[in-house]
């Protein structure tokens, strides 16, 4: 055993490329994309570092082509979870007892090899398989994973400094272990980085897992365990078992060596899950750890202080960018009628400049929804709305499934602060605007804090200070991640730490410490240099 008090590299950011045109990172990108795009592959389950072929096969299509086959993929059953959680508790033995520094050492590496050779192919991967433009696939694929590793090692270190005063005679320490048992990592469609961060947070302070992948998504985290098995993860630490949430899911959760589940979702699984296993407690060797982010209704409010540009900007990038298909998307906004005629005319003008189609052509700000199920789901709010009088559509309003899932960017104008469209999570291109009175601004943001269920992002424009205070103190439990004067999507590792309330999740805020933490359980340890050899104190003694 080394010792030596090991220090990890201090993490930064990483940089954004741009993908200019004949840049040669655009070039290398686009031959990815030619490449993968051409080969169909057949992608296995992956247990104990073992290729598992069930032969229950599905077909995976990109969302913006039906004709554009990417490949299969083999799904789960109980059986392969057994076999899955077996393995990670024999796998555990020897990780738990790894030297943190040589885990941490597998994690900095996986972040080297996705910021040089694996990055177009990940990239490439969630621009095929999840309908992202180049700039939302580097944004996410690229340097949110990368990030996460690299924050994630480092705060694991922060954490593990965190020490015990000793009085004298005495050593005290705290010992930061893993959790026995193994956690469940159930990961998202829209975002790579979370389907990349959810198994790998756990697993980097010494926890097995098993990682089921969103279904609409599997493409992209194969690539990702790929990549993980080539920094070094030793077998059986995180086991890939892609599958429906039955087949997998309950399994997973009935187990008595469930430690915790780490979970990315709808609202609805989310607080099934949670109740799956409160009603199965008893069977539990222990308490799991359930940290959870779930939906969104986020807002943005405009007080009548709000510069025009700004305003528009954030509203068409916060609410359309990745389709709306973000837990974060602007999807309700409040505007006040003195602004109301200036922001309509531009706004309308500038979402009318929006191209929409395939992630290849990078002329396009948008593509398509995931799938048939998000497909019929948004028309289905759409066309309310179009028959509703109580709303009228600004923009678009127009969706095509003939070539792929495509939607255009909608936005609805409503007369009803509680319409349907502003309570209820959309996760598509849909944006609703309520134009409120400027003398009814302190009624409308209260109204604004109560609308929804959710409380996970939310943003607020104003030049006018007085209202920035007041709207950040009304609003204070609306949004789990604030922003004033910008769009209430982009947050990034390390500046803003991620995660919500109420319906939105338990807010253990993921890029952070406080999610790391959640992954540990603490041994505290005193020793005694010269222990007291007399039972009786002094003042027994009356004499």
């Amino acid at each position: 055993m080394s010792n030596a008090y090991f220090k990890v590299p201090d993490p930064v950011n990483e940089p954004v490329r741009a993908y200019q045109a004949g840049s040669a990172e655009k070039k290398s990108l686009k031959a990815k994309l030619a490449q993968m795009a051409a080969e169909e592959i057949e992608i296995p389950l992956i247990i104990g570092g073992q290729e598992i072929k069930t032969g229950n096969l599905v077909e995976m299509t990109a969302p913006h082509d039906h004709q554009l086959k990417l490949g299969r993929y083999h799904k789960a059953g109980a059986k392969e979870v057994k076999l899955a959680i077996e393995t990670a508790l024999e796998a555990r033995k020897s990780w738990a007892d790894m030297p943190w520094e040589h885990r941490a050492s597998i994690f900095i590496k996986a972040a080297s090899l996705l910021a040089g050779p694996w990055r177009d192919t990940l990239n490439a991967a969630t621009m095929l398989g999840q309908s992202k433009t180049v700039i939302q696939a580097e944004i996410d694929s690229a340097c949110e994973i990368i990030d996460f590793w690299r924050f994630n090692v480092y705060y694991m270190t922060q954490l593990m400094g965190n020490q015990p005063i000793s009085s004298p005679g005495v050593w005290n320490r705290i010992e930061y272990r893993p959790l026995e048992g193994f956690v469940f990592a159930v990961t998202p469609f829209n975002f790579t980085s979370i389907a990349a961060n959810l198994p790998t947070a756990p697993a980097i302070v010494g926890n097995v897992v098993l990682w089921k992948p969103a279904s609409s998504a599997v493409y992209s985290a194969y690539y990702v365990m790929r990549l993980l098995q080539e920094a070094g993860l030793p077998a059986g630490v995180i086991n890939f078992v892609p599958g429906s949430g039955s087949q997998v899911g309950n399994p997973a959760l009935a187990s008595p060596d469930l430690a915790g589940i780490h979970f990315t979702g709808s609202t609805a699984v989310f607080q099934g899950m949670w109740k799956t296993v409160g009603e199965t407690i008893t069977e539990k060797k222990y308490y799991p750890r359930i940290v959870g982010e779930t939906g969104g209704k986020d807002f943005i409010f405009a007080h009548a202080s709000s510069k025009l540009d700004e305003l528009v900007t954030a509203v068409i990038r916060g609410g359309f960018e990745y389709q709306g298909q973000k837990c974060s998307a602007a999807s309700r906004v409040y505007i006040p009628k003195s602004l109301w005629p200036a922001f309509k005319e531009k706004y309308a003008a500038e979402v009318g400049k929006i191209k929409m189609g395939s992630p290849e052509d990078f002329t396009n700000f948008m593509t398509a929804v995931i799938d048939r199920g998000a497909f019929d789901t948004i028309k289905e709010y759409i066309d309310y709305a179009q028959a509703s009088p109580e709303a009228e559509i600004l923009t678009g309003g127009g969706c095509d499934d003939s070539k792929g899932y495509f939607i255009e960017p909608t936005t609805i104008v409503t007369t009803n602060p509680k319409f349907k469209t502003m309570e209820e999570e959309i996760f598509g291109p849909v944006v609703t605007i309520f134009v409120y009175a400027d003398e009814q601004f302190d009624e409308t943001v209260s109204l604004c804090d109560t609308t929804s269920p959710y409380a996970l992002t939310g943003a607020i424009f104003a030049q006018d200070r007085h209202a920035i205070v007041q709207m950040s103190n009304a609003l204070r439990n609306a949004a789990g991640n604030f922003y004033i004067n910008d769009k209430p999507t982009g947050a990034v590792v390390g500046q803003q730490p991620f995660g919500g309330g109420r319906a939105s999740g338990t807010n253990d805020k993921a890029g952070s410490a406080m999610n790391m933490l959640r992954w540990m359980t603490v041994r505290a340890m005193k020793e005694t240099m010269l222990p007291p050899a007399d039972w009786q104190y002094p003042f027994m003694n009356e004499s």
